[in-house]
């Protein structure tokens, strides 16, 4: 203890830490992005200094291109803020300062304290809001994982790891930093986080990182839902989904956590349904497609709303006002724990209730489904039940032809209306003003 605190006094480097050259990792300047590179230097020309750190480089040491640059440096966010043209301090519970280069934008922050102490904190332990500054080991410290602990001089292309994060990465491994049940108290979303990060590198949990997930499962309730919403976004359109999913079932993470996750994992009338929709998600991800988040919680809700809406109709429901009431029912109460946005509510709602209405293939029925807003998303919605076993493929296949045949053809596809015809109401005729008028009151 006397050790660190005269090494922190005099500003002596830790006996931990290790600048290990690019020989040993291999990782060059030119591998960063030019608007990383442009902060960088101009951090360094003021005075400060300046490292890549996190995510960015564990990718680029794992051969994976970086979504995104973060930067981290001694600079205070007033002192960030003022050296460049376009940039903004963020945030609540730690300022950063996002620096944006055309549509590029690079997130900076300030080295965070060690000491937490003054952290405001609930009364669980989780830290609501901490804006203590301090040095590049105890910034590191604060870490969630080794391996995203490593930050990257681009100056002198040396990696700096004091938790040994280089030679975890090499061994495949994720090890939380610190004592696990501190760190899970302090921030809930990290057992997420690693699930998500294990799955999506290929990296094995650690076995003291792993082993009190599951009896912390329940601190998850106390995360903000929409916390909680983009987590669980980023970990369904990680490209790994299905990994994902299983791991948080071997953790115990699942059961309880999010009414979403006992859905997708637990209920087997959809299964496979689920299982498609994922494997689809991830491929289209891996490709760098675009993927519609409101189709893909469609996808992983619609046998719940399903479930519900059979079950009003054998209550003497009728269908169309059933299914709108399970369509309140589920979503009410997925919303309670995921703040699913109005948004993405609306449209799940759209692709749901379209889906009786490809049954209907007679008369203008066809026509106006086939011109409503959401119809290409329902109908891969449809191809997707198609698929699973759920609807008769020859119905998929009618509206994949319907859809794409001239108007004559389009015409002679139609079926025969086989519904029940409506009864015409039949118009009293009026008679000229006053001639029902009885005599008084005329």
């Amino acid at each position: 203890m006397i050790k660190k605190f005269i090494r922190r006094v005099l500003g002596l480097p830790s006996e931990n830490m290790q600048r290990l050259p690019r020989d040993s990792h291999g990782l060059a300047g030119g591998a960063i992005s030019p608007s990383a590179a442009k902060v960088c230097a101009a951090l360094r020309e003021a005075g400060f200094s300046a490292f890549v750190v996190g995510g960015a480089v564990r990718d680029l040491l794992l051969g994976i291109t970086p979504e995104d640059f973060d930067i981290a440096t001694d600079a205070r966010p007033e002192q960030i803020r003022a050296l460049f043209r376009r940039a903004l301090i963020i945030g609540r519970r730690f300022r950063l300062v996002h620096v944006m280069f055309g549509s590029d934008t690079v997130e900076v922050s300030t080295f965070r304290g060690a000491d937490t102490g003054t952290a405001e904190k609930d009364e669980h332990g989780r830290v609501l809001r901490d804006n203590v500054f301090g040095t590049l080991e105890e910034d590191a410290r604060r870490r969630d994982f080794t391996v995203n602990a490593l930050y990257f001089d681009p100056a002198t292309e040396e990696v700096v790891d004091f938790h040994g994060g280089l030679g975890d990465l090499k061994k495949r491994m994720l090890r939380v930093i610190g004592e696990p049940e501190t760190r899970y108290r302090e921030d809930p979303v990290r057992m997420l986080r690693a699930v998500r990060l294990a799955a999506k590198l290929g990296l094995t949990l650690e076995a003291e990182t792993r082993a009190p997930i599951r009896s912390f499962a329940p601190l998850m309730e106390r995360v903000p839902p929409a916390r909680l919403f983009d987590e669980m976004l980023k970990l369904l359109l990680s490209g790994h989904a299905s990994a994902c999913l299983r791991q948080l079932r071997d953790v115990g993470l699942h059961r309880g956590l999010l009414p979403l996750l006992d859905v997708i994992l637990e209920q087997p009338l959809g299964e496979r349904f689920v299982t498609l929709a994922l494997a689809q998600t991830d491929e289209r991800v891996l490709a760098e497609r675009p993927v519609s988040p409101a189709f893909l919680f469609a996808a992983l809700l619609w046998h719940e709303v399903l479930a519900a809406w059979k079950a009003r109709q054998a209550r003497g429901e009728r269908a169309l006002p059933a299914l709108e009431a399970a369509m309140d029912e589920v979503l009410d109460t997925q919303c309670a724990k995921l703040a699913i946005t109005r948004k993405l509510t609306a449209t799940m709602r759209e692709v749901w209730a379209m889906q009786p209405r490809f049954e209907q293939r007679s008369g203008n029925r066809a026509y106006r489904l086939l011109e409503a807003p959401r119809f290409r998303m329902a109908y891969d919605f449809l191809a997707l039940r198609a698929a699973s076993g759920e609807v008769p493929a020859d119905l998929e296949e009618w509206w994949r032809a319907f859809q794409s045949a001239d108007a004559e053809s389009r015409k002679a596809m139609l079926l025969p209306d086989t519904g029940p015809r409506k009864r015409r109401r039949r118009r009293r005729k009026k008679g000229p003003a006053g001639a029902n008028a009885t005599p008084e009151a005329a």
